[in-house]
């Protein structure tokens, strides 16, 4: 079926249509409170959505014993009971287009103390164009364009003529694990969308990120004698410090990175969480530094582990104590890779048509600092795995908030990419 500018202006006109019901599916996906290890009512909520469509679904818990031996798996010591997966399957009638995934995370972070929100964050509310809520723009509101970008062609009579896959997952905060567990369970495509929040931009290169955990021990004493005690929070401090010192050394390395050359901070080590100590009046004898660390695409796991240890070893050299009773490092969470889109694909050029057919515009490519599933893609199934989506505000922190109007012109990107790419077919 030829996709010409009629039945493009009945696509674009579809999703403006059905956008209401859009904004409401999504603000009803922001009400569940998905944080690690609580995401599986929001998935039913995906998958009687899903179902609903009449797409085929596959909903199924995390397995660790069947990924835990794949290179890009990340280590984890949580329970996975409630870590659900939800996949709806699109099946042609007559295939004959190439496939697709269009990939989201259900998972959000936590949303630190309530009482710093302007609009508590499970009780999403549309201020000035904008829809507010955890999890809002990160990403229920590309979860929510992915299938109405569905509804969308089914609205004006066609459907993809191939396979197309609606992926739900978990895991996309703190280990990957989620997309990882679609890819070993025989989820291929011809190419990935994953519409994360980027701000209407294509990711081109995204750093890969590991989790450690630094525990530093001290000597405890009453504070009367803290001259005999060795404060462990104390010693922590010196440790940050290297850290934060390797932070600013990698960026200043950029321009040895490609496409990172232009980039403001590529690289954050993070103390994202610090406990330690027992008692106000006691010398701490314990701390340990949950610690997220950037690293550059091409840069290997172990490398990166390489240098975060050589770092700490340096930062305790020169201490009496800690030379003597150095830090122990453990790694739990993300032990993620970076990647790079390489130009010049299909996929990316069907993307820019389809974008450029609705802001009238070309699309703009820039690199993330953070974490992204379309590193599984990208190098374990060579797959071209392309990140796009809405304006985001305060991801992560207080107030976090998506701009309606670019979801619903992603939406119509979304739809338009499926046509190109897959073809399209009567209903």
């Amino acid at each position: 079926m030829d996709l010409d500018s009629t039945l493009i202006g009945e696509i674009l006109d579809a999703v403006d249509a059905g956008f209401d019901e859009q904004v409401r599916f999504t603000q009803d996906l922001v009400e569940y409170p998905s944080v690690r290890g609580a995401e599986h009512t929001a998935q039913e909520y995906m998958h009687n959505a899903m179902r609903d469509r009449g797409l085929g679904v596959d909903r199924f818990a995390i397995d660790v014993d069947s990924i835990k031996h794949h290179p890009g798996f990340s280590p984890v010591a949580v329970d996975y009971s409630n870590a659900i997966n939800v996949v709806g399957t699109h099946t042609p009638k007559h295939a004959h287009g190439r496939s697709l995934i269009l990939n989201g995370h259900i998972d959000v972070v936590p949303t630190g103390p309530l009482d710093m929100w302007s609009i508590p964050p499970y009780e999403p509310r549309i201020v000035d164009g904008w829809l507010h809520g955890r999890g809002a723009g990160d990403m229920k509101a590309g979860l929510a364009a992915n299938l109405f970008a569905l509804d969308a062609l089914s609205a004006v009579g066609v459907q993809p003529a191939a396979t197309v896959y609606v992926q739900s997952v978990t895991e996309e905060e703190c280990t990957g694990n989620g997309a990882l567990a679609c890819l070993t369970r025989g989820y291929h495509a011809d190419a990935v969308l994953i519409t994360e929040p980027m701000n209407d931009t294509l990711v081109r290169a995204n750093v890969g990120v590991l989790w450690l955990q630094i525990e530093v021990r001290g000597r405890p004493a009453h504070v009367y004698e803290s001259n005999v005690g060795k404060s462990a929070i104390a010693s922590a401090y010196k440790i940050i410090h290297a850290l934060q010192t390797l932070e600013d050394q990698m960026n200043a390395e950029r321009a040895q990175h490609r496409y990172f050359d232009n980039a403001t901070k590529p690289i954050t080590i993070n103390v994202g969480k610090i406990a330690g100590g027992d008692w106000a009046s006691s010398v701490p004898s314990w701390c340990t530094l949950d610690v997220r660390a950037g690293i550059y695409p091409g840069v290997s796991v172990d490398e990166a582990k390489r240098t975060l240890e050589q770092t700490i070893r340096a930062a305790c050299k020169d201490d009496a104590y800690l030379s003597n009773n150095p830090p122990t490092v453990t790694y739990n969470g993300f032990t993620a890779e970076g990647y790079v889109l390489e130009e010049g694909t299909e996929a990316e050029a069907t993307l820019r048509l389809s974008h450029a057919d609705v802001f009238g515009a070309a699309l703009k490519a820039d690199v993330c600092p953070a974490y992204l599933d379309a590193r599984v893609f990208a190098l374990y199934d060579d797959t071209p795995a392309m990140v796009y989506g809405p304006v985001c505000e305060r991801l992560h922190g207080f107030d976090e908030r998506v701009e309606l109007e670019s979801v619903r012109n992603v939406t119509k990107t979304v739809a338009l990419f499926m046509a190109h790419w897959c073809g399209l077919e009567a209903r």
